[in-house]
């Protein structure tokens, strides 16, 4: 297509919709836009409002100085131009070569005069026409690669976005560009999914935001500006729908495929449809596509157990999963301490006595102590925790046993926690549930769940914390004096009895006990609490995760001792400064439901939930 033909095709476009828009207008929010006239070609009923807008499409073409054909949902496939008008076969058509060279077509044109025709009738303000003009290939049948031009407009509110290919796009004139989101848990997501598709179930849980408007059209065009991060239609959109959208969000640098990645070349005509999958660029689409196809998680095939050893219930139960993993063919890693523990067990002539005590004292998980294999060699498969290399680790017991393991742990290692404390807010499952989640984590089906941790640096020396760092004096009932910094400003100098320097997973620990606020782990920020503090304008701070925080003590001659998720504690003395930022390597968690936070903040703290108050999430 010339420069001549792409005026001329941009000018036919634009009197379309100018024309369109003026005619329908009427008719937005009526009763009468809403009569069902007749089936359309596309077997979808046709409202009045479509045709009145279709007519002044047909009307337009039909008087052009060019011929043209149209592919549109109401009518079909036409041959148009020159006071002409002839129902064709485009196929059929474009496989003839008795053509003359005045009479050939110039354009295809694929219009969808009123996308969101129910929006219109309810003046729901989600509703356009979109214009795709294709060239005409010569000896083969068009496909979407042949569209060159395409115009989309809000017709609720006038938003215009146009493309050319290998030109660019633009939105009311002015050059539009995709977001800049890569994580699925942050993404706004747009579209149609099937009721019993369970890949797309998961999209949407672990989208920030889902948002179905009615308009495929609008929809897939959003991902060009960045209002939606991706967009899908599992149900198979027209090609007459996506065709003009496709383009405007391939000149914008974002991505348009079908379900499997592949790229869409679907040949034009009334009859066809495409699943689509777009989005802002390739890191998130790669996660979409992994996502939809069932196959975003690795095999977790080696596994590391560790498990709390000072109550016989927990170890018990660790045997059982060793047992349950091995014959599930996984390879299994013990930590050192509790394969002594079991190979002692094994070793008492009082085992089955042992058992049964502890299925009469905690009759809930007795049925799960049934028929445990110990004929198992424990210290061959024992491995000091610091060694690990598995593709996940199991860790029995409360918040407290998982912090002490994670910090002994690589990081990149993640965690499966399996509640055997009092609260449990890190861990994942509770006992009864545990074999059903191990079902379905070796399945696949889970996702890895990212959380910040702290580093922590005093004197060229640095720690980490999952959870928070605690300063406090080391003689009860004495006040200490602090300096708080963020980013070099001093934001508050405080008497009190401590200090809290939380993560958000910490936030539902010692933090909330000292009046913090509960921080859903996704907020990118650190929470600065003060433990009664003297002075009644003391309050706590949440600061970007970006920032550094630094923590002086200004009384002379009082020390403080600091201390890591309950587990390491270290001193500090006067004027000597504790500094707080974001580590880059953070703690994952293997999670089996995408529901995870909230429910616990419900489960556990609700009334009538757990009776004892958490304090450090040591338990």
């Amino acid at each position: 297509m010339d420069a001549q033909d792409k005026k001329i095709a941009t000018d036919l476009a634009y009197e379309i919709i100018k024309d369109v828009s003026r005619a329908t207008r009427p008719y937005f929010g009526t009763q009468k836009a809403g009569a069902k006239v007749k089936i359309g070609a596309d077997g979808t009923p046709t409202s009045y409002i479509d045709i009145i807008a279709e007519e002044i499409v047909i009307h337009i073409l039909k008087e052009a100085p060019v011929y043209s054909y149209i592919i549109s949902e109401e009518i079909g496939e036409l041959r148009l131009g020159k006071g002409t008008k002839r129902s064709i076969s485009l196929t059929e058509e474009l496989r003839r070569d008795d053509i003359p060279e005045d009479e050939r077509p110039r354009f295809i044109f694929l219009v969808d005069p009123i996308d969101g025709t129910t929006n219109a009738i309810k003046e729901i303000p989600a509703f356009g026409i979109s214009i795709a003009v294709a060239s005409v290939p010569e000896g083969r049948l068009a496909t979407l690669n042949d569209v060159e031009l395409a115009f989309l407009s809000n017709l609720a509110n006038g938003n215009f976005f146009e493309a050319e290919k290998g030109r660019g796009c633009w939105l009311n004139n002015e050059k539009v560009q995709p977001s800049d989101i890569v994580n699925i848990s942050n993404m706004t997501l747009g579209g149609f999914t099937k009721s019993s598709t369970i890949e797309a179930s998961k999209l949407v849980d672990n989208a920030r935001r889902m948002r179905v408007l009615g308009s495929v059209v609008l929809e897939l065009s959003y991902v060009a500006s960045g209002r939606y991060d991706a967009f899908l239609d599992l149900r198979g959109s027209r090609i007459i729908d996506i065709a003009g959208a496709k383009l405007i969000v391939e000149e914008a640098g974002a991505i348009v495929t079908d379900k499997y990645g592949e790229p869409l070349n679907n040949k034009l005509s009334i009859h066809e449809r495409a699943i689509v999958v777009a989005a802002n660029n390739k890191i998130l689409h790669d996660q979409l596509i992994d996502i939809l196809n069932d196959n975003q998680t690795d095999l977790i095939a080696k596994i590391g157990v560790i498990s709390r050893i000072d109550q016989d219930r927990s170890i018990l139960f660790s045997a059982k999963i060793i047992d349950y993993l091995l014959r599930n063919g996984r390879e299994v890693i013990i930590e050192k301490r509790l394969s002594h523990k079991l190979s002692d067990l094994k070793q008492n002539p009082d085992l089955d006595e042992i058992i049964e005590k502890t299925k009469k004292n905690y009759p809930q998980m007795a049925h799960l102590l049934d028929d445990i294999d110990f004929e198992i060699d424990y210290d061959e498969l024992s491995e000091n925790i610091f060694d690990f290399e598995c593709d996940m680790a199991i860790i029995l017991g409360g918040d407290g046993t998982l912090l002490r393991a994670e910090s002994k742990m690589k990081p990149e290692i993640p965690i499966f926690g399996i509640n055997m404390g009092t609260v449990g807010f890190l861990t994942d499952t509770e006992v009864q549930d545990t074999f059903t989640s191990l079902d379905e984590i070796l399945k696949g089906s889970y996702y890895r769940e990212k959380r910040a941790r702290l580093v922590v640096s005093h004197e060229n020396n640095h720690y980490s914390a999952v959870n928070e760092v605690v300063i406090m004096t080391d003689q009860p009932a004495k006040m200490l004096h602090f300096e708080i910094q963020v980013d070099g400003e001093i934001i508050e100098q405080v008497r009190a009895d401590g200090l809290i320097i939380s993560t958000p997973s910490g936030s539902t620990a010692y933090a909330m006990s000292a009046g913090g606020p509960i921080v859903d782990p996704k907020v990118g920020g650190f929470i600065i609490i003060p433990i009664c503090p003297y002075k009644l304008g003391a309050r706590p701070f949440i600061v970007s995760d970006n920032s550094e925080i630094t923590v002086k003590l200004l009384k002379k001659g009082k020390s403080a001792v600091f201390v890591m998720d309950g587990q390491r504690s270290e001193e500090a003395r006067y004027e000597e400064e504790i500094k707080f930022k974001k580590s880059e390597k953070d703690v994952y968690f293997i999670r089996t439901s995408s529901k995870y936070f909230y429910k616990k903040v419900k489960d556990k703290l609700n009334e009538g939930g757990i009776n004892e108050t958490p304090r450090c999430n040591n338990e």
